[in-house]
């Protein structure tokens, strides 16, 4: 396995790089946007696709590379569904599984030090975001941070993990790199409260001052989404309302681009065909599945994802590739939704 713990001494953040191999899909974890070019030359040596960059939560201190990420690699970008960035192109719950070649992530919803905190579990490590720190844990004294809830976060799900568990955080600012739970649970002067009103205590009187980026990073870090606007000015964008009345039509071909997972999870459009976004490419090429079903049929391809993200970059590149009719259902299946689109589980 390829692992790295990269830092950036600015805003004291760990991000971390994945993959099961050299030469194979890869994901990275809380990256920062100054430090895009050292991850993507980084990639580039170990021969690695960067398939999803996850961001544990709504970071105060560092605006976040997701989105400059996504524009060069056109991966995709994975938070918690709680997160107020606007457009994410896969959000997750507790239970979830993010996945990459020959890795998964479990999902653990961690609120506490913000209501859109999650940790990733991946065999003996944690990726804790700022959750549970190195012989500390994140504040919670904004951006909906709740001293109770961060409680139950770390002693209800984080401290039941088994004690060997490797503790990587989003944050340090002391020097030091990996702990374990059972490390925290002995030596985290935090951790040393009976009961949850005596850690809301704690946290509640610390008196810190704002993260010196906060009031940059902040609303930059909820404006990471791909302008669909740019797609539909286009004129390659149709409403649910309108995606509604092309659907069943002989001339026109649904495609869902998201995963197997999400696709159980929050059901399908009816009569829609399946074709992942990490195969896109090769679908869109001549020869590919979805060139020729256009080249032989004349369908028109209609992409729809999550929210509208994977399928705006889908159609750029198919128009690209001389899909020339092709489009995609703006704000996805979620927009499809509101609209009371018919839905398939």
């Amino acid at each position: 396995m390829i692992f790295r713990q990269l830092f950036d001494s600015v805003s004291g953040t760990y991000t971390y790089l994945i993959a099961s191999r050299q030469g194979g899909e890869a994901l990275i974890i809380d990256p920062v946007l100054e430090k895009v070019e050292r991850y993507l030359k980084l990639v580039e040596e170990l021969d690695l696709k960067l398939v999803k960059a996850v961001d544990t939560h709504l970071h105060a201190d560092h605006i976040t590379g997701l989105g400059a990420l996504r524009d060069r690699t056109h991966c995709i970008t994975v938070m918690g569904e709680q997160t107020l960035a606007d457009v994410v192109s896969m959000r997750v719950a507790e239970g979830d599984r993010v996945a990459i070649e020959g890795l998964s992530l479990d999902v653990l919803y961690t609120p506490g030090h913000t209501d859109d905190s999650y940790s990733f579990l991946m065999g003996g490590r944690v990726f804790t975001g700022d959750t549970l720190l190195i012989r500390g844990t994140g504040r919670t004294d904004f951006q909906n941070g709740n001293p109770h809830q961060q409680y139950d976060s770390i002693f209800n799900k984080l401290l039941k993990l088994p004690d060997e568990t490797l503790v990587y955080p989003a944050h340090d600012y002391k020097g030091d790199t990996v702990s374990t739970i059972g490390e925290e649970r002995l030596f985290n002067p935090r951790l040393r409260v009976r009961s949850a009103d005596e850690y809301a205590d704690l946290m509640n009187n610390l008196k810190l001052p704002n993260p010196k980026m906060m009031d940059v990073a902040v609303p930059a870090n909820v404006h990471v989404g791909l302008h669909q606007d740019e797609i539909a000015r286009k004129g390659w964008a149709v409403s649910a309302t309108e995606a509604l009345a092309l659907r069943g039509r002989p001339d026109i071909a649904i495609v869902d681009l998201r995963e197997k997972g999400e696709r159980e999870k929050h059901g399908t459009i009816p009569g829609s065909l399946h074709a992942p976004y990490p195969d896109l490419l090769e679908n869109i090429s001549a020869g590919g599945m979805l060139h020729e079903l256009a080249a032989a049929t004349g369908k028109r391809i209609v992409f729809y994802c999550a929210f509208g993200e994977r399928s705006a970059m889908a159609v750029q590149a198919a128009q690209d590739a001389g899909l020339s009719t092709a489009c995609h259902i703006e704000g996805g299946i979620a927009a499809w939704k509101k609209v009371n689109g018919p839905v398939a589980h």
